[in-house]
């Protein structure tokens, strides 16, 4: 009877070591992967975990037994694997990696060529299939691991997203919460004029500072004393393979990343010399949970807003269909055409950061005016028996005197002064709520207390 395999998620394949995930099944992977694309050369990268390179080993054993090369990029992070795919013209990728998991897990992120995305509607399940067969693909010859350096390239990818002469002296605090952030923050800093303050930058598999999760409250800490004890600029955070990042002001306050998808929306605008006010500009994608903020902006800088459902693989599918600039989830992944279409935790902080020096604003009174503006709940969770029941009780509730109704994803309601996003999680079993207003906090925050006061219900 072929083996159950359990830890593949939504978007990747993630499980506690070794009762959910193993070596076995890694190989398996990386077997199973060869057979799904047929693939010749696949591209194999790996976070700092203490178990990935034992899972690295495994899934290059699978991949070259099926008869394709490895092209063994090394350490780094998921973006490295995105970009080493594209860039090296592989068939497809792996990432060892569990982001920021608890040190005892680990985990497989995959692609196939061009860095497109391999999800649960993509290809993934059909992986699944094929590992819990276990059928073992042998290919006429067995592949050779080569490792393959890509450190210039890709920096000089990164740095190909700022300008670099205008750039002044800031002093940043970097937060890589002994994740993966802190190799490729090594590699720029050399290029740039600004001056670092590093918390938990070394890499260390351990954790001894916690998982690398800044969406965590408890977690932020660090970094905001960091800032308001060195007198900083900025402070940026990472999660441990370093796809998201998230920012902190001078003044230590966090951001939520629903702000920074507009500055970044118009910094690549700008970059991309789109003509404000006018029609027809460079496509900018957004998520459903908040966009009020976003679609203004990138309307009066010249972009065409376009909406997709969140997350990783619907974002890159509707960036490729609309050729898309720059697109951003409020959940901190940001992704740039440029980037091969693909989310990148190194380029936002470079744009922002950018921002401030040509602006000579700091990024407190960037983001002011817009939260004023757009005052938004942030994400908020709550664990419900049955999330479509749910969703459709609130939806029953409210949508007859709505403006408009959506359901790109999960259920977004509009009225003239307030909306909300109601969706259920693709990777726990919870449902996320999302609320803004138009300039009115104390609105919002009535309308949250309602929604939450209904689904405790």
């Amino acid at each position: 009877m072929p083996l159950k395999i359990e830890c593949f998620k939504a978007y990747d394949i993630r499980g506690q070591i070794p009762n959910e995930l193993n070596v076995d099944i890694a190989y398996r992977v990386g077997n199973a992967l060869v057979e799904f694309l047929d693939a010749k050369t696949i591209v194999l990268g790996r976070d700092i975990r203490l178990t990935s390179p034992e899972f690295a080993d495994a899934v290059s054993a699978g991949v070259r037994e099926a008869g394709a090369d490895v092209l063994d990029i090394g350490l780094g992070g998921t973006e490295m694997v995105y970009f080493a795919t594209g860039e090296l013209g592989a068939d497809g990728g792996i990432m060892v990696t569990a982001s920021h998991n608890p040190a005892d897990y680990n985990g497989l992120k995959l692609v196939r060529e061009e860095a497109r995305p391999i999800s649960g509607d993509t290809g993934l399940q059909e992986i699944r299939a094929l590992a819990e067969r276990d059928e073992r693909r042998k290919g006429s010859r067995e592949g050779e691991r080569k490792s393959v350096d890509i450190a210039d390239r890709y920096v000089s990818r990164l740095l190909s997203f700022i300008d670099r002469d205008a750039l002044s002296r800031l002093r940043i605090v970097t937060n890589a919460g002994n994740g993966g952030a802190g190799l490729s923050l090594d590699r720029l800093e050399p290029h740039l004029p600004f001056e670092f303050v590093k918390v938990h930058h070394e890499a260390d598999g351990r954790f001894p500072n916690g998982v690398p999760n800044p969406m965590l409250s408890e977690n932020r800490k660090p970094t905001i004393d960091a800032i308001t004890g060195s007198n900083a600029a900025l402070g940026i955070a990472w999660d441990g393979d370093f796809d998201r990042c998230f920012f902190f002001d001078g003044n230590g306050r966090f951001i939520e990343g629903y702000y920074i998808v507009g500055l970044l929306a118009q910094s690549q605008l700008e970059a991309a010399g789109a003509r404000p006010g006018g029609d027809g500009g460079p496509a900018i994608v957004y998520d459903p949970r908040l966009t009020w903020n976003t679609i203004e902006i990138v309307r009066e800088h010249g972009g065409r807003p376009v909406q997709s459902k969140s997350g990783h693989s619907f974002m890159k599918e509707t960036m490729r269909k609309e050729n898309g600039l720059y697109g951003g989830e409020m959940s901190a992944h940001h992704y740039f055409r440029d980037f091969f279409y693909c989310d990148s935790g190194m380029i936002p902080w470079l744009l922002v950061a950018e921002l401030v020096c040509k602006s000579g604003v700091p990024l407190a009174e960037l983001v002011d005016d817009r939260m004023e503006k757009f005052p938004a709940s942030g994400e908020i969770n709550r664990k419900v028996a049955d999330a479509q029941a749910a969703i459709r009780a609130i939806r029953d509730r409210y949508a007859p005197d709505a403006n408009s109704v959506d359901e790109t994803d999960g259920v977004s309601i509009e009225f003239d002064q307030w909306r909300f996003n109601l969706r259920a999680s693709n990777t726990e079993p919870v449902i996320r709520l999302n609320v803004e207003s138009r300039g009115d906090k104390k609105l919002m925050q009535e309308k949250v207390e309602e929604i939450l006061a209904l689904l405790d219900g």
